[in-house]
């Protein structure tokens, strides 16, 4: 029987057996081998019933007193959702700010995301900013926890946390290959291969290359990726896991910054699509080294210790040109540009260990889980500027009329930059208690003790904080198929600014507080979430502009920001032939008078979102399957002056629908055909910052899937 037509049900149980009882000492040779071949397997569906992000107790997504959205392998291949970028705007309420071409922000309920983890491990992140992209070829799933984790991730925000699952070996051979082309001499290949060295012994190899030119004017990437799994039994009751990613991605002629977004009379810009102010000699390198080590140890039939160590580097070199001014609305002239060579270097050191399993009381089953983590991060950058040439190189000429020829830079003026050590130890608990049949209470804390030194540009970055994070939640069942939820917890945010006296501010913190409903329809094949959220932060850093001075800016903590809205998703199979993925998402946001960017927020920040995705197998129409993805969000604006003029820039609400046909000629070959952009859309990328560039207009993708 094929994995195709094998029952949902079945298949979620059998998932669930992997992923909560996979430390049992009694399992038989044989049923550990069934039990990890079944792990990770690609099924038409989109809805997955388990994700570690919000606890460490083994517990269903129903179970879990949080919305929960997760990005199935089948629905990354379906669409060719190749980056992370890709996969987050196919997520319920995130919002992608891709500010430039090669750096990104992630925002959800109002919030930066700063949260991500990979296999649950916390990867510390000061800013939340991705540079380069996230290949997703080497992940079985996306898991995204809206609302605040920060029992799970320590300091972050009350947005969301986003858990990268790496794909695992397996016990039975498996092999997957792709070649793909598509617009603006797009290359890609994929290979995946998995398979036991002998009964206690499994490893995997995933090799990604991608080559292509872009719709922006000069630029130009080449991306390789390399990934390699062990898993082991070394004993009946111990297993090892070691997993190697190494990704470098090459940018020529990327965006720093990006376009103007009005023109000296306050009008709006309206550039072709194409259009780049990135030179011609520019270029943005970015170059990921990940290893992870994870040992687990059985401790009779329920228990088990899990330790896991990563040892991660990420180093980027580029030389870059920047364009800022306010062009003329008659001539296009008054733009500027300067040049900066930056490098930057970081190294992290993580490593968890914690224990989980069951017990009983009072005639319940109950689940604890409890552990200990640490996370030290080190980083330094430098930048260097050309004065000898001087700003201009020589004046910018209109930005339809550049071709990108600028003056090569003497990259060796006004050295500066970061070194930064910040350290975080943090002791967790958690514990699930059954109360009665239909109630069970999630209660739990994380204790974290973080600190930082060095400085950044001449800015302290020295400072401390210990802070105590509570989380409680309940979830109710009125049948097996219904349930409500409620739950509540806090966040921390660190913050090096300093006040008038050069002490450092206290860190932001902020609360989350969710109800839910959440039901399984149709025999289990489909999963339903409402959601109502409230989430806020105070004690955030603002310039205080009547102390500042031109050599130090006086920081304050103003009020902050308050997110309240609703969020609702549908995800698994309608039909037999039928999966589909539905949210939409409401979001409204407030902040205090002395927040100045609260309205700034609010305004970047679309109010709704709607995102469908579905994949119909034609039954008329053997081995052929279309699809359809949909993502639209509403009107944004971002309000600036331009000297006495002030000019809002408005994003109109749009939509974009790409589109996917796949045809299986036999069990091992199929072709896939992806249009993205149907409709030929013209939008800006973001309005996070005050410049904006747009996004790619409407372009196709072939590609040629092979499976043993």
């Amino acid at each position: 029987m094929s994995i195709k037509h094998f029952p949902l049900s079945k298949i979620a149980i059998l998932c669930g057996v992997v992923l909560s009882q996979q430390a049992l000492a009694e399992e038989s040779q044989d049923a550990e081998i069934e039990r990890v071949a079944v792990y990770g397997q690609h099924h038409k569906n989109y809805i997955t019933e388990q994700a570690a992000s919000a606890s460490k107790l083994g517990i269903t997504i129903k179970e879990t007193p949080q919305s929960i959205s997760v990005v199935s392998r089948a629905m990354m291949d379906d669409f060719s959702l190749d980056d992370i970028n890709a996969v987050l705007e196919s997520t319920p309420g995130v919002t992608v700010e891709q500010i430039e071409t090669d750096r990104t922000y992630f925002k959800a309920r109002g919030f930066d995301i700063t949260n991500f983890q990979i296999d649950g491990l916390g990867i510390p992140q000061e800013r939340g900013d991705v540079h380069g992209t996230l290949d997703t070829s080497i992940y079985d799933r996306i898991e995204i926890v809206r609302g605040a984790n920060g029992i799970m991730t320590g300091a972050g925000n009350p947005a969301a946390t986003v858990n990268m699952v790496l794909k695992k070996p397996t016990y039975t051979t498996q092999a997957s290959a792709s070649a793909s082309v598509g617009s603006w001499g797009k290359k890609r290949i994929e290979a995946d291969v998995s398979g036991a060295i002998n009964d206690k012994h499994a490893v995997r190899a995933v090799l990604t290359k991608q080559k292509a030119d872009s719709y922006l004017d000069r630029y130009a990437t080449d991306l390789t990726l390399g990934y390699l799994a062990y898993e082991g039994q070394l004993t009946d009751t111990t297993k090892l896991s070691i997993n190697y990613v190494r990704q470098t991605k090459d940018a020529d002629s990327p965006l720093w910054g990006a376009l103007p977004l009005f023109y000296d009379d306050g009008t709006a810009t309206d550039f072709d699509v194409s259009t780049s102010t990135a030179a011609d000699w520019s270029y943005w390198n970015n170059d990921n080294e990940h290893v992870f080590v994870e040992l687990e140890q059985s401790l009779g039939t329920s228990w088990f210790v899990r330790a896991r160590y990563a040892y991660m580097t990420n180093e980027q070199d580029s030389e870059l040109f920047y364009v800022y001014g306010t062009p003329s609305a008659e001539t296009g002239l008054g733009l500027t540009g300067y040049a900066s060579e930056y490098d930057y270097k970081d190294q992290q050191n993580l490593f968890d260990v914690y224990a989980t399993g069951d017990f009983s009381l009072f005639g319940q089953t109950h689940n604890l889980s409890f552990g200990v983590s640490s996370a030290d991060l080190n980083y330094q950058d430098k930048s260097l500027y050309d004065f000898t040439t001087g700003n201009g190189f020589p004046a910018m000429p209109p930005l339809e009329d550049f071709d990108g020829n600028a003056p090569i830079p003497t990259l060796e003026d006004g050295l500066n930059g970061s070194v930064v050590e910040a350290d975080q130890r943090s002791a967790y608990a958690q514990a699930r208690f059954k109360i009665i049949d239909p109630l069970a209470v999630l209660v739990g804390g994380r204790y974290t003790d973080w600190e930082s030194t060095g400085s950044a540009y001449g800015a302290s970055k020295v400072n401390s904080a210990e802070e105590f994070v509570p989380y409680v939640g309940a979830v109710y069942d009125f049948t097996d198929n219904y349930s409500m939820y409620a739950s509540y917890t806090e966040t921390f945010a660190p913050q090096s600014e300093q006040d008038l006296t050069g002490k450092a501010l206290d860190p932001i913190t902020g609360e989350s507080k969710e109800i839910g409903f959440k039901a399984e329809l149709l025999d289990g094949q489909l999963f339903a979430t409402v959601a109502l959220f409230d989430a806020r932060q105070v004690g955030i850093a603002l310039a205080d502009t009547a102390l500042s001075t031109p050599d130090n800016t006086v920081y304050y903590a103003a009020e902050g920001i308050n997110s309240d809205g609703y969020e609702l998703e549908l995800s698994g199979r309608l039909t037999q032939d039928l999966s589909a993925s539905f949210s939409y998402s409401h979001v409204d946001i407030e902040a205090g008078d002395d927040a100045a960017d609260g309205k700034l927020v609010r305004d970047y920040t679309p109010e709704d979102q709607v995102k469908v995705a579905l994949n119909y197998q034609v039954p008329f129409f053997d081995g052929l399957s279309l699809g359809a993805n949909y993502r639209w969000q509403a009107e944004t604006s971002r309000d600036q002056s331009n000297g006495t003029i002030p000019t809002t820039t408005k994003q109109s609400a749009y939509g974009l629908l790409d589109l996917v046909a796949t045809y299986q000629f036999t069990d091992n070959v199929s072709a896939t055909f992806n249009v993205n952009n149907a409709t030929d859309e013209k939008y800006i990328h973001s309005l996070y910052w005050a410049q904006g560039y747009y996004g790619a207009p409407r372009n196709y993708a072939f590609s040629v899937n092979w499976q043993l």
